[in-house]
């Protein structure tokens, strides 16, 4: 039986290092045609969509976001930006709201097909949060002529948010649900911040308290933060078998390796088009032939055990130093990523996590 495939994307939701506009637009361009129909641009690091989100892009960063829109239009696919209003909470009655209405305004010229609201990696613990969250993303609704999506405070059930962000409130999706207009998409992780898993019934259940179907912030092949920038994440989706009907879209957050996203980013759009006929390891190998080439594939398909699943810490030396040498002969960019990870030059500090 074959399955039915909802609107998938890509949002750059890492930390890290950002890729450069040259990764980005190959990315953009290699899934366009396997059904990616969006991507949203919002990487940790551009201070100018967090941190310091009142103040507008410098003009060369604003030439290559238009240059980037354009092409993702080209190609077929939705481009939005994601903005993260930090401390906005604290002062939506006051200038907060010219600052945000000032910074929307100024995206506005990207023309953008979507803007992401996105509230995560700040403290939820206050009172009113879904009420001024509301209020925030419609005011975004009315300022922007584009599809308005919105990540919540907390976006899974894992209480790792409860501890680190503060008690969620009472209710708090279900709020959301009877607040936000219909009309406005709501991110979801899952069960956990990186789920292993998505299950109808769970889906369902959040549908019910959103009064909407989620669209999943899927956080794979995502490699950021400290610990899990020590490995690759290479193998092909599972655990997201029959869900389509059960979600507004699927997002897949990258790796900080561009060219290594690809083939894992192809297995999830082949997972919903083969429904019970998906074979997980098949299908790595197959997208690996189409993204790199037959020899490229085969061998990481021989390396998956160290790279994916030992990683940086349980290789030893001289395995490490001739997988750097097998891997830069091959003079392949995908190829050069797994070289300068094991040269440990993607490596996340818990210092970037906090600052970016």
């Amino acid at each position: 039986m074959t399955g039915t495939t909802p609107p998938l994307g890509l949002i750059e939701g890492y930390f890290g290092e950002p890729w450069t506009w040259a990764d980005r637009m190959h990315v953009m361009r290699s899934l366009a045609p396997h059904g990616f129909s969006f991507f949203i641009y919002a990487p940790k690091a551009d201070a100018y969509l967090r941190r310091q989100w009142q103040d507008d892009h410098p003009a060369e960063a604003m030439d290559a976001l238009v240059h980037f829109a354009d092409a993702c239009r080209d190609a077929g696919a939705a481009f939005g930006i994601g903005l993260t209003p930090y401390e906005l909470h604290n002062d939506w009655g006051g200038a907060g709201k010219a600052a945000l209405t000032a910074r929307l305004k100024a995206l506005g010229a990207l023309r953008p097909d979507i803007i992401a609201i996105l509230f995560d990696d700040m403290h939820g613990d206050i009172p009113g949060l879904a009420e001024t969250q509301a209020a925030i993303v419609h005011h975004a609704a009315s300022t922007l002529p584009a599809r308005v999506l919105m990540c919540p405070s907390y976006y899974s059930d894992d209480p790792v948010l409860d501890r680190v962000f503060g008690a969620r409130p009472a209710n708090y999706l279900e709020d959301l649900g009877r607040l936000l207009d219909p009309a406005v998409d709501v991110f979801w992780t899952g069960e956990e911040v990186c789920s292993r898993e998505f299950t109808r019934g769970h889906l369902d259940s959040v549908a019910e308290q959103l009064r909407r179907k989620p669209v999943l912030w899927d956080n794979y092949p995502v490699n950021d933060g400290p610990r899990m920038s020590r490995f690759l994440h290479l193998r092909a989706f599972t655990g997201r078998h029959g869900i389509a009907g059960s979600v507004a879209g699927h997002a897949i957050n990258p790796a900080l390796q561009p060219w290594l996203t690809l083939a894992p980013a192809l297995t999830l759009a082949m997972s919903y088009a083969e429904g019970d006929a998906y074979r997980y390891a098949a299908a790595f190998l197959e997208a690996a032939r189409q993204c790199y080439g037959s020899d490229l594939a085969e061998a990481l398909e021989a390396d998956l055990l160290t790279l994916n699943d030992s990683g940086l810490d349980r290789i030893p030396g001289e395995r490490c130093t001739s997988l750097r040498a097998k891997y830069k002969a091959f003079g392949h960019p995908a190829a050069d990523e797994v070289a300068r990870f094991l040269e440990g030059g993607y490596l996340i500090t818990g210092e970037a996590v906090q600052t970016q």
